[in-house]
This record gives C-alpha cells, sequence and structure tokens, in this order.
C-alpha cells in the first residue's frame, strides 16, 4: 500500500476461517490497486501441538496446511492472474512470529482478521495490542465489512496526542487511490488553551489534505454521552457506514503514549465491522507516492 524502500508485500496470516478469509480478500484488493505481492503466513502455536501430536502426526500436518495454502494460492490466481502470491508456514507464538516476519522481511503492512475461529481468535484483546506494538509496519485489522468498493469513507481522529504526519499521510495514500473522502474528527474541549491547540491541529491536517486534492470534512465531536473518544469515534465510523479509520499507535512507555495505546486497542477490540489500520511512528524513511 505504500512504497518503503523496496517493500511492496502485505502479509496475511490465515488460519483457514471466515474473518482470515476475508482479510485475504481485502489484501488482494488492495494487491490489485497497489500493485503488491502477497504473502499467505500460517503459523503453529508449537508448544501446543508438541503436546498433543507425535513427530509424525506433525509432519502430517504440516503437509495438509501447505495443501491448503497451495490451493488457496490456486483460487486466487486463477481470478488474478497477474497478481503475485507466496506462503509461508512456521512455528511459534501466533503474534511474536507474524511481528518478526513483517520486521525482518520485505512486507510493507500486515493485513489480518481479528477473531477468527482458530489460531487467530488470540488477536483479541492483550494479544491484538502486541502485534501492533510490535510491529514495524501498519496493522489494517479487518473486521466483518466486506471489501465491496474499497475504502471510500475513511475516518481520521485526530486529538492531542501525538500526531504523526505518516497518520494523515497514510489516509491520503489511501484516499486518493479509491477517490475516498477523509472524515477528520475531534473531540473539543472546554479549556481556551487547549481548544485553540486543538484547532491549530485540525487546520495543519485540513491543509495537508487539501494539498493532495482528497475531498475532507472535519466534525467537531460534541455529544458528550459517550463514555470517551473511542466510544465516539466508533459510534461516528458506524453513523456514516465507514470503510475505513485510521489511528496512529506507540508502544506504551510514556503517559501520551498510553493514552494513544489505549485508543488503538480499544478501536481494535470494540469496533464490529469497520477495518482499523494502526500506524506505528517509524524513523524509517517513508515515502508517498502520491
Amino acid at each position: 500500500m505504500i512504497r518503503v524502500a523496496n517493500n511492496n508485500n502485505i502479509l496475511v496470516p490465515v488460519d483457514f476461517s471466515d474473518t482470515a478469509n476475508n482479510a485475504l480478500e481485502h489484501a488482494v484488493n488492495i494487491a490489485r490497486v497497489y500493485n503488491n505481492e502477497i504473502t499467505l503466513l500460517h503459523i503453529i502455536d508449537e508448544n501446543f501441538f508438541q503436546s498433543i501430536f507425535s513427530s509424525s502426526q506433525n509432519d502430517l500436518m504440516e503437509e495438509g496446511i501447505h495443501g491448503r495454502l497451495d490451493k488457496i494460492i490456486e483460487g486466487i490466481k486463477r481470478e488474478n492472474p497477474g497478481l503475485k502470491l507466496h506462503k509461508r508456514l512456521e512455528r511459534g507464538k501466533v503474534y511474536k512470529v507474524i511481528a518478526q516476519v513483517a520486521n525482518d522481511g520485505n512486507f510493507d503492512s500486515i493485513m489480518m482478521g481479528s477473531n477468527g475461529a482458530s489460531g487467530l481468535e488470540r488477536f483479541i484483546g492483550s494479544n491484538a495490542s502486541r502485534v501492533i506494538q510490535l510491529s514495524k509496519v501498519p496493522v489494517i485489522v479487518i473486521k466483518a465489512k466486506p471489501f465491496g468498493e474499497g475504502y471510500k469513507k475513511i475516518v481520521l481522529p485526530i486529538d492531542l496526542s501525538l500526531e504523526s504526519k505518516q497518520k494523515v499521510g497514510w489516509a491520503i495514500h489511501v484516499a486518493k487511490k479509491f477517490d475516498s473522502t477523509i472524515h477528520i474528527i475531534y473531540d473539543n474541549s472546554n479549556d481556551e488553551f487547549l481548544k485553540v491547540k486543538i484547532k491549530a491541529n485540525i487546520h495543519q491536517v485540513e491543509s495537508m489534505i487539501a494539498a493532495q486534492g482528497v475531498r475532507y470534512v472535519s466534525r467537531e465531536i460534541e455529544d458528550k454521552i459517550f463514555e470517551n473518544f473511542a466510544s465516539e469515534t466508533l459510534t461516528y465510523a458506524n453513523a456514516i457506514e465507514a470503510d475505513l479509520i485510521v489511528i496512529m499507535t506507540q508502544p506504551e512507555t510514556s503517559i501520551v503514549s498510553m493514552t494513544i495505546g489505549t485508543l488503538a486497542q480499544q478501536l481494535v477490540n470494540e469496533s464490529e465491522h469497520v477495518p482499523v489500520m494502526c500506524v506505528n511512528p517509524t524513523e524509517t524513511g517513508y515515502t508517498f507516492d502520491y
């Protein structure tokens, strides 16, 4: 979805569940638009399976998994002849392996289902945060919503947390490919100093988006009956039938980053339909090909 050095490969963890299959469908459509390659990754929880199966049974299981991956790849290639697909079978803790493979390999993003029927159900709760925090590349968490016509309505929540230009850049990058409208939302403050600071942030974001010719709307979330900004974001996203939420995440090492991390975790865990793109700040050179 973005050119970072020579990275042009989407990593898709698969456990053969409906949710994982939906994430793969999103990845295939994204790959067609951005000319990406896709790597299907299946992870065997080694500690779990070693305690149940013998060595020979493990070998048979691996053979079966390779066969299922090959069948999926063949089906995708029939409908998308020019698409390049790869497969990987790894062992270890699911969240650690996914992050390590993505960080060490030639990947620009991870696209994963959030509540698969088997292996990927481990992403719910704290494990989702671990994947997001460990990954150096953006993680797109796919929920129940099918790809449809793409990411036409993108929600971009802005607050007083550290907001990297990378987050806005990603939203613009997606919007330009899908002719999207970016919905900037923010929760204003009664404190005059904070209100001025929030308005300045919003103005800067609007200027960046407008400079790239992307449509946008800005909306202040005024209804305070909601419990927090994450709930407000989800309520707004559901109301407009959004196709994607773009947020910034950080490892939880400070008061500010804890706020961001909590927002990311809530959105990933509580969103029932809308995909969530989690962008971790990085010092590497992201260059957006607008």
